[in-house]
């Protein structure tokens, strides 16, 4: 199994419920097939540049341990999620 780490932007106009749920999934998704070492919740905070006419998102960090095929599922599920405005996965060295 490779480590990673992905950052996740929720829109900042989502229900605070609707977000939690998204995230669960998404963490569900990687549970299900490696381990989940550290999450960060950032919280709101403001954009380099507008995204879709937004000036803020909702930030969370996630450090993990999981198989590439993992990695594409979660990327594609992060896509067609609703809340999710951006996510970025990287593949730490060893």
């Amino acid at each position: 199994m490779n480590k990673y780490e992905v950052v996740i932007m929720f829109y900042p106009n989502i229900e605070e419920e609707k977000r939690v749920q998204a995230f669960e999934r998404l963490k569900k998704i990687i549970e299900d097939n490696g381990t989940v070492n550290k999450v960060d919740e950032w919280g709101m905070r403001k954009l380099a540049y507008e995204i879709d006419y937004f000036k803020e998102a909702f930030y969370y960090l996630v450090e993990f341990e999981a198989e590439p095929d993992t990695v594409n599922e979660f990327s594609r599920v992060s896509k067609i999620l609703d809340p999710v405005m951006r996510h970025m996965v990287v593949r730490l060295d060893k």
